[in-house]
């Protein structure tokens, strides 16, 4: 009866392993496939700015934003924004 469990285990360990090769492999065969994206022509890159009080880069037209002597001052969130206003 041992036998038979450990050939069953085994089994189904080796099929588990044959579908996770199979998965992998075709993924990379996918991947090599597609081509890379491209640009449009309108399309621009986005310079991202550093988070004063985390480090965080976000992108500046959907970050929060506060003024800081005369320049814009960007955050990832509004715990970041307040402990930036309380330290300054």
């Amino acid at each position: 009866m041992a036998i038979l469990l450990r050939v069953l285990l085994f089994a189904i360990l080796a099929a588990v392993a044959v579908r996770a090769f199979g998965r992998f492999f075709a993924g990379i065969a996918q991947g090599a496939a597609t081509p890379p994206r491209q640009r449009s022509q309108g399309e621009t890159p986005v310079k991202m700015v550093k988070d004063p009080v985390c480090g965080t880069f976000v992108v500046p037209g959907k970050a929060l934003s506060a003024s800081a002597a005369g320049a814009t001052v960007w955050f990832c969130s509004e715990a970041c924004r307040d402990e930036y206003q309380r330290r300054g």
